[in-house]
C-alpha cells in the first residue's frame, strides 16, 4: 500500500465555525506527566504555568468566579493536581483493601495511588453516540488485536462512562480502525483514502453538533485502536494526531506517536477469549532455557536475529522461526528465563504480556517504542531493554545479569502482571483501568479555556 498519506480540509473548516467571541488557549501544565512521572527520579517540583491565574487561589474563591460547566470541570481538576501535589512532597501512604503500590516497578508508587484513586472517584468519560455498528461502537474481541474490541465494549459500559457531555473530562470518539480495515478498505485497492474519509468525516459531524472538538480543538478527545494501519488513518486529521490523546498498540516515535499526549496499548492474544492457561509458571530455579523466541521474520530486526542465532547449537539460546514438531510454544515460555519480545513489521507483539503473564522476563527488542505505562513504570527493574544494535551480543548481555538480579525482575514481573491482566468484568489496577488512568494523567496535563470577550 502506498504509504503517503493525505489530509483534508473538513477538520479545519469545521474549527472555523467557532465564534469569533471565544478565545480558546491550552495551557500545558507539566504537573503530572512531567513532574511527577517522566521525571520521578529527580527532585523536580510541582510547577505551576504562570498563566493560569486560577490555579494558586483558595478553591473557595475559585469556586466564585465559576461561569460555565467547564470551569466546574477544570476546578475538579486542579482539586486533583493539588492532592496527587500533597501526596508526592508528603510521601504519603493510603489504605487500600485490594493493592498498594510499592517498591521498584513504580517510578513514583505514591503519587500514582493517589491518581488512580483520584480518577476512580472522578473520571468521566463522554462517548459519542453517532454512528452505526460494526464500523463504530464495536470491534472485533478474537486474535492478536482483539485487544481494540475488548476496551471499546469496556468503555461504552464503564462506571466512568457518563450521559452528560457537561461533566465529561474527556470524550471517546468510538470508531474501530480494526472494523475501518475489515468493512471500508477495498483489498488490494492500495488506498487510504476511504479509512482516512470515514475518520475525518465522523469528526467533522461530531464537531458541527456538539462544540466540545471545536472549543479544545481535539485535545480532550481520544481515539483507541491496535491496528498498526491507526496512525496513518489518524492523519486525515490534523488535530487528532497533533492534539488528540491516541491510545496506540503501534506506540512508534518515528512514526509520530507523542508519549506526551499519546498512550500506549498493549498487544494481548487471548486464544480462548479469556486468560485461562495463560497465567503462571515455574519458579526460576525450574527454568532451564537463558533466553527463548519462536515467530516468523517480519521485519529487519527479526531477520537480523535470525541470522545471527537461529542456527546456532548453543542449548541456551533457543531461537527459532518456527517451532519443533516436540515444542510447546508456551511450554517454552514457561521452561526460560527471558523471553524476547522483537519487533515485527511494527513496534507493536503479544509477547511481551505472554512472558509477563507466564514468568519469563522480557527482552524487549524494539526501536523506537514507548513501552506501556511506561509514565508511571519502571520498565528496567522488571524487563530488559535492547535495540538491534545489541543482537549480536544477546547472549552476552543476558549472562552478565547476575542471578540474584534475575530473581529481583522475575519477582517484580510477577507484581506488574495484574497491571496487564484482562478480566471481565474489569478489575481495578488491570490493563483497562491502568488505560484509563494513562488517559486522565494526558488530561490533568492539559487546561481547557473558552472565556466569552466582554
Amino acid at each position: 500500500m502506498d504509504s503517503t498519506t493525505t489530509t483534508t480540509d473538513d477538520d479545519s473548516s469545521s474549527c472555523s465555525s467557532i465564534s469569533s467571541s471565544k478565545v480558546l488557549w491550552l495551557i500545558a501544565i507539566p504537573l503530572v506527566l512531567v513532574s511527577l512521572y517522566f521525571g520521578l527520579k529527580s527532585s523536580t517540583s510541582y510547577v505551576y504555568s504562570k498563566n493560569d491565574e486560577n490555579i494558586n487561589l483558595p478553591i473557595v474563591q475559585l469556586e466564585k468566579k465559576l461561569i460555565s460547566n467547564l470551569e466546574k470541570v477544570e476546578a475538579g481538576l486542579v482539586r486533583v493536581r493539588v492532592a496527587i501535589k500533597e501526596a508526592q512532597s508528603k510521601n504519603q501512604t493510603f489504605d487500600d483493601p485490594e493493592y498498594v503500590p510499592t517498591g521498584p516497578i513504580y517510578w513514583n508508587p505514591t503519587a500514582f495511588h493517589r491518581s488512580y484513586m483520584e480518577m476512580e472517584k472522578h473520571f468521566k468519560i463522554y462517548v459519542y453516540e453517532e454512528g452505526e455498528p460494526p464500523v463504530f461502537h464495536y470491534s472485533a474481541s478474537e486474535g492478536i488485536l482483539g485487544i481494540e474490541g475488548i476496551l471499546i465494549h469496556h468503555i461504552e459500559i464503564s462506571k466512568f462512562r457518563t450521559n452528560d457531555p457537561e461533566k465529561a473530562h474527556v470524550y471517546f470518539l468510538p470508531f474501530s480502525v480494526l472494523s475501518i480495515v475489515s468493512y471500508v478498505y477495498v483489498v488490494d485497492s492500495r488506498s487510504w483514502g476511504p479509512m482516512q474519509n470515514t475518520a475525518a468525516d465522523y469528526i467533522d459531524g461530531i464537531s458541527r453538533k456538539y462544540p466540545y472538538w471545536n472549543r479544545s480543538l481535539g485535545a480532550d478527545h481520544f481515539m483507541l485502536a491496535c491496528h498498526d494501519w491507526a496512525p496513518t488513518i489518524s492523519f486525515a486529521v490534523p488535530y487528532l494526531y497533533k492534539n488528540s490523546i491516541r491510545v496506540l498498540c503501534n506506540a512508534n516515535t518515528s512514526e509520530r506517536f507523542d508519549p506526551t499526549k499519546d498512550v500506549s496499548l498493549p498487544e494481548i492474544y487471548l486464544p480462548q477469549g479469556k486468560m485461562d492457561g495463560l497465567i503462571g509458571g515455574p519458579s526460576p530455579s525450574h527454568r532451564s532455557v537463558l533466553v527463548f523466541y519462536a515467530g516468523g521474520i517480519h521485519g529487519y530486526i527479526r531477520q537480523v536475529l535470525m541470522e545471527q542465532w537461529g542456527k546456532n547449537d548453543d542449548s541456551d539460546v533457543q531461537i527459532h522461526e518456527y517451532l519443533p514438531k516436540n515444542m510447546s510454544y508456551y511450554g517454552m515460555i514457561r521452561k526460560s528465563k527471558f523471553c524476547i519480545c522483537p519487533s515485527g513489521y511494527e513496534v507493536a507483539s503479544p509477547r511481551m504480556v505472554e512472558a509477563l503473564y507466564m514468568g519469563c522476563v522480557p527482552v524487549l527488542l524494539k526501536d523506537h517504542y514507548v513501552a506501556p505505562f511506561s509514565d508511571v513504570l519502571n520498565w528496567k527493574s522488571f524487563a530488559v531493554q535492547m535495540n538491534s544494535t545489541d543482537i549480536p551480543n544477546l547472549k552476552k548481555i543476558l549472562m552478565s545479569i547476575s542471578q540474584t538480579q534475575y530473581i529481583r525482575m522475575q519477582k517484580r514481573g510477577l507484581q506488574v502482571r495484574r497491571h496487564f491482566e484482562v478480566n471481565f468484568p474489569p478489575r481495578r489496577y488491570d490493563v483497562f483501568h491502568m488505560i484509563l488512568h494513562s488517559i486522565w494523567l494526558r488530561r490533568l496535563n492539559i487546561q481547557v479555556h473558552d472565556t466569552k470577550d466582554g
